[in-house]
């Protein structure tokens, strides 16, 4: 006997589970093998693993449902008891235009800001597309739920999402347990927001199944990504040859996300990020979207909008720093070598080259 606890947020009690609890009593019935227990805002479901998928799967369609339309009758109760998995997986998630997918918790996944909904429209009308912003623009979250909406709509048949694994002052190496164990806290974010979109079970069912791959972007070599959804995330930590090696990877019925932040790069110091090289060579390439966040779309902390703004503003003052100190420098190399008379060797003193040695 497995056990499963589903709280219910954002949503009105009565309207949910109907007067003296009758929609989840409707429920219950319909599967003896179980126990479906409800008290205040939490719902208990005992019985075997299957059943308790399949009952958590029609909790997540009436949740969706429910903030689609307000409220849950009977014959909505008896729609999905009815619906196939499939079915009920396949439904148009979308109250609204700018609703791109509720949550595992029932709660509406939507752009907060006029770049989140440009990064939105962009994804609709091209197969790929690049975005640029600071830390907190929403940037991993909205991909990962236009994913995650694409997946439920059988738009594509699976979602792969990649990071580059690049240490950023720290060393990987020295970090406990094996490979997965060591790159698995650098593919967090993307675990975090997978979470909160798709109800734990069926997240493990699709990543079990591989129809949801999280990998280092090295695992994508070699590969051809067709009929899914790709996100490479932080890409402005990828090389020149890596970001091209990922784009090369692009099947004819894939959709494509590259996301990055030119303010955080963690390369080497002499290494040029492969994302920067790919903007300026690919700019003039048609059917490709392009979005800019700014600090305007954090929305973390509202801390976070004022600590990106000064670090933008100490990063121009450097630049402009760094450009003046190399054109003193230059300066007074000139003036240095025009006071130096020309110098003359004779024969005698010129290098000896290879024949001359011979």
């Amino acid at each position: 006997m497995v056990e499963k606890v589903i709280t219910l947020e954002n949503v009105s009690l009565v309207d949910f589970l109907g007067a003296d609890n009758q929609n989840i009593r409707r429920i219950s019935a319909a599967f003896p093998g179980s126990k479906i227990i409800s008290r205040g805002n939490e719902i208990k479901i005992q019985g075997p693993t299957e059943v308790i998928s399949r009952v958590n799967d029609i909790l997540s369609s009436l949740l969706e449902h429910y903030h689609q339309y307000g409220a849950i009758t009977d014959r909505d109760v008896n729609q999905y008891l009815s619906a196939t998995s499939e079915e009920a997986e396949g439904r148009v998630l979308a109250a609204s235009p700018d609703v791109i997918l509720f949550g595992a918790k029932g709660g509406v996944i939507k752009a907060k800001t006029p770049n989140q909904q440009k990064l939105v429209d962009a994804v609709m009308k091209h197969d790929l597309t690049f975005t640029l912003g600071p830390a907190g623009t929403g940037k991993t979250y909205i991909s990962v739920a236009l994913a995650v909406r694409a997946l439920k709509n059988k738009e594509v048949k699976k979602i792969i999402i990649s990071r580059p694994v690049v240490e950023a002052g720290e060393s990987l190496g020295f970090l406990p347990g094996d490979m997965k164990e060591k790159v698995d806290p650098y593919l967090r974010p993307i675990y975090d927001a997978l979470e909160d979109m798709i109800p734990a079970e069926k997240l493990k069912f699709y990543q079990e199944n591989k129809i949801i791959e999280i990998a280092p972007l090295a695992y994508m070599r070699g590969r051809t990504l067709n009929n899914a959804f790709v996100l490479l995330d932080e890409a402005q930590n990828t090389t020149p040859s890596q970001i091209k090696m990922f784009l090369t990877r692009m099947g004819p019925s894939a959709k494509v996300m590259v996301n990055g932040d030119r303010s955080q790069i963690d390369l080497p110091t002499r290494q040029k990020s492969g994302l920067m090289q790919a903007l300026d060579i690919l700019k003039d390439i048609p059917g490709i979207g392009y979005v800019e966040m700014t600090a305007d779309d954090v929305v973390r902390h509202r801390l976070v909008k004022d600590i990106v703004l000064a670090y933008d503003k100490h990063d121009v003052a450097e630049q402009r720093r760094e450009i003046e100190y190399k054109q003193r420098r230059r300066e007074g190399n000139d003036r240095s070598n025009s006071r130096l008379p020309p110098v003359e060797l004779d024969d005698a003193e010129l290098p000896v080259n290879h024949e001359q040695a011979l």
